[in-house]
């Protein structure tokens, strides 16, 4: 909760009428509760969002999970011990080699499944879907990437000629071993050999050139040579010292918006609406300037600066990535007090090849950990909702390790966890204690609530603290809507 008189002002839509499902494309099959936020804290979004709500533009909704036809289950990522796939590391080092040397892959993008985060979806339907497929969802164990063996690279710790037929005589039953010489060292990686020639390079080309060791940034300890590279490392070798094109990516306040988002406002729009024109196949007067405003631009949640926050503060943002001067990609970004939610993102359909869906969620993945050490409790990023009834939006299960929120108990259950009943029902509650039950179920935990029924008959809310208020709040959504079950 914001310091001082802030609080929570919206309006309830209801969530009776099913509507077209971007998904399954069942006409009247997506069911969901929506409300109109005119003002919202971070703190109220945050605790709205870990009990499956989101926002799209002002408007905030969350699916009726035992009734729309494709469930949509909140996921968030540990940034903290986020390990990048080989797939992510391919992204990465596209994008390295178009940066040094202006190389664009021939081949389309991953279908950029980012771009489909946020779907403008509570009152008219989502967007329309990704186009990439992810084979396997969900990684158990992380793993280090092995390096390209070349002849020469390594030796064997053993060449035995009776053992490997050559092909030109008849094959004969190799001699029984003795096993591994235990007076020898273990066969190491080629990966890990190519590593320790390379510092023993350096410490012999530093002690040649007189400069002394000690002085150097060689670790006096020694090399963990298992240890993996951390996702900061792979991005920064994607950004090479001396590139052909340069790559800038830009933080800027968009509610309030700052002096920065107005002065690039206009490029920003150009950009999604030839996004939404190529990539979503909007006819050209849909993605309009106003609609832009409404969906990507406007936002309820207030601007909190606290002293114990991160250095820009709570709110929403838009992360402008500018090659060469000009606008190619735009992630929008909520900075929440435990987490970066992603709301969006939208890029210049000539650079969809560089896949900058999901090169952006890497880097937005690298700015929620910067963030972390600014702000040590913001150690999470969220992806929206993972849908596994539909297979082109399993992909978020990719960035591991990651939790779904059981729609029953809201408690976060690793995804590892939730595919097996996912496999069997598209609705499932994860948390497999029978006993527990919904937290914060008693309306006396309700701060402040006061509420009236303008000429229309919409109910319409001031809160003055979620706290764990949500509870009594969707079960006032979920009854009469009579203003007598709140008091």
């Amino acid at each position: 909760m914001a310091a001082g008189s802030s609080c929570t002002i919206v309006e309830y839509f209801g969530g009776d009428d099913g509507y077209r499902c971007g998904y399954c494309k069942n006409e009247k099959g997506n069911f969901s509760h929506g409300m109109w936020s005119h003002a919202m804290t971070v703190q109220d979004y945050q605790d709205l969002i870990d009990r499956g709500w989101r926002r799209s533009g002002k408007y905030v909704y969350k699916p009726i999970m035992n009734k729309t036809c494709c469930p949509q289950y909140t996921i968030r990522c540990h940034a903290l011990n986020f390990q990048p796939s080989k797939t992510h590391k391919k992204i990465l080092k596209k994008m390295s080699k178009f940066l040094s040397k202006g190389e664009m892959p021939t081949e389309q993008g991953d279908g950029e499944p980012m771009d489909s985060l946020c779907e403008e979806g509570g009152l008219h339907g989502p967007v329309k879907v990704c186009h990439s497929e992810v084979a396997s969802p969900v990684v158990t164990a992380i793993l280090t990437e092995e390096g390209d063996t070349t002849p020469g690279e390594f030796e064997t710790a053993r060449k035995d000629p009776v053992s490997v037929p050559d092909g030109r005589g008849p094959e004969t039953t190799p001699k029984p071993g003795v096993g591994a010489d235990p007076g020898r060292p273990l066969c190491r990686k080629a990966k890990e050999l190519r590593k320790a020639r390379r510092l023993q390079k350096d410490q012999k080309r530093q002690v040649g050139g007189g400069v002394p060791v000690s002085a150097t940034s060689i670790p006096t300890t020694p090399v963990q040579l298992n240890q993996p590279k951390a996702l900061e490392e792979f991005i920064n070798e994607s950004l090479p010292d001396s590139p052909l094109h340069r790559l800038e990516v830009r933080l800027v306040r968009s509610n309030p918006p700052s002096s920065q988002f107005k002065a690039s406002f206009d490029a920003s729009y150009q950009v999604y609406k030839l996004y939404q024109m190529a990539i979503h196949h909007d006819p050209p007067d849909k993605p309009t300037e106003s609609q832009f405003r409404r969906f990507l631009c406007d936002s309820p949640l207030e601007m909190e600066t606290p002293p114990d926050g991160p250095a820009a503060g709570y709110g929403s943002f838009h992360q402008q990535y500018w090659l060469d001067g000009r606008i190619v990609a735009v992630g929008v970004v909520d900075i929440l007090p435990t987490c970066v939610s992603s709301v969006y993102l939208y890029y210049h359909p000539d650079f969809a090849s560089l896949s900058l869906g999901s090169y952006s969620a890497l880097r937005e993945v690298a700015f929620t950990r910067q963030l972390q050490k600014q702000s040590p409790k913001l150690c999470f990023y969220y992806l929206g909702f993972y849908i596994h009834s539909c297979n082109k939006m399993r992909y978020k299960g990719q960035y591991q390790p990651s939790d779904l929120l059981c729609p029953e108990t809201y408690v976060f259950v690793p995804i590892e966890c939730c595919i097996p009943s996912l496999e069997q029902n598209h609705y499932a509650r994860f948390n497999q204690d029978p006993d527990a039950g919904t937290p914060g179920e008693f309306l006396n935990e309700l701060d402040t609530v006061i509420s009236s029924f303008p000429d229309d008959g919409s109910p319409f809310f001031i809160l003055g603290n979620f706290n764990f208020p949500t509870s009594a709040f969707e079960s006032f959504l979920s009854n009469s809507l009579s203003p007598p079950s709140l008091f």
